[in-house]
């Protein structure tokens, strides 16, 4: 899968939007890590315009499944990328050099609560911003649907 199957928009945010053309520019060989912790880009649709956007995220794993955090650093609100997941749950994910397409599901409390204490060892900054705000902040599991 290429972005020639579908039309991109990048994430507005300066470093995210210089991030992301150099992971995919590179074709998954350079901009995969965020403070030397592993990073995924993953298109999801707008749930008000339909548009494909790509943001880059810090990833854990779970067994076959990759792990993203929705922490916004710490603010009271969700990520608008959260928020899209929420509405359309089929995404489109580079891991790597690979493309593949994947579907997102939030994480229950039993399930986070399982895999919290790896996130934070992954990236301590979610500890921190979980202190800042009274909003829980979601574990979204993405589960791949293509081989």
């Amino acid at each position: 899968m290429t972005d020639q199957d579908h039309e991109v928009t990048i994430s507005p945010t300066g470093w995210v939007a210089d991030q992301a053309r150099t992971y995919e520019e590179s074709g998954g060989t350079k901009g995969t890590t965020i403070q030397g912790v592993p990073c995924l880009l993953l298109d999801y649709k707008g749930r008000r315009s339909g548009q494909w956007r790509r943001t880059v995220l810090i990833y854990g794993r779970d067994g076959d499944d990759y792990l993203i955090v929705a922490s916004y650093g710490g603010s009271d609100k969700h990520p608008q990328w959260y928020l899209n997941l929420q509405d359309e749950p089929d995404v489109r994910l580079r891991v790597g050099t690979e493309r593949f397409s994947a579907r997102a599901e939030t994480l229950s409390p039993e399930e986070k609560a399982r895999v919290w204490g790896s996130l934070v060892e992954l990236f301590p900054n979610y500890a921190d911003y979980q202190k800042k705000t009274d909003r829980d902040i979601p574990v979204v599991r993405l589960t791949r649907t293509d081989s």
